[in-house]
């Protein structure tokens, strides 16, 4: 009697245990092909920060900035000589009294 009932348990845990195992499978997969797509969603990420940061150092240039002074602008650098500098001197005076 004793035989049939771990017989009995036997052949009904075993399909459990495969239909557990064909869902986590089914499961498994479906995650892996998740991260894939975020793996690829990440090196698009990765290739627009490279191009943005590129373009950053473009337009952040010296001669890029002097050029938009001068062509959109109308700006002039000014020479040396025709600079004007002023120094004020912060100075306290004591009332000895």
């Amino acid at each position: 009697m004793r035989r049939f009932v771990l017989l009995y348990l036997l052949s009904l845990t075993l399909p459990l245990f495969l239909g557990v195992t064909v869902v986590q499978a089914r499961r498994y997969a479906v995650l892996q092909k998740e991260v894939r797509r975020l793996e690829v969603v990440q090196e698009e990420w990765v290739e627009r920060n490279k191009r943005l940061i590129a373009e950053i150092g473009l337009y952040s240039s010296a001669e890029r900035i002097e050029q938009i002074a001068v062509e959109e602008l109308g700006l002039m650098k000014k020479l040396p000589e025709d600079i004007l500098q002023i120094r004020i001197e912060n100075s306290r005076r004591r009332n000895d009294g």
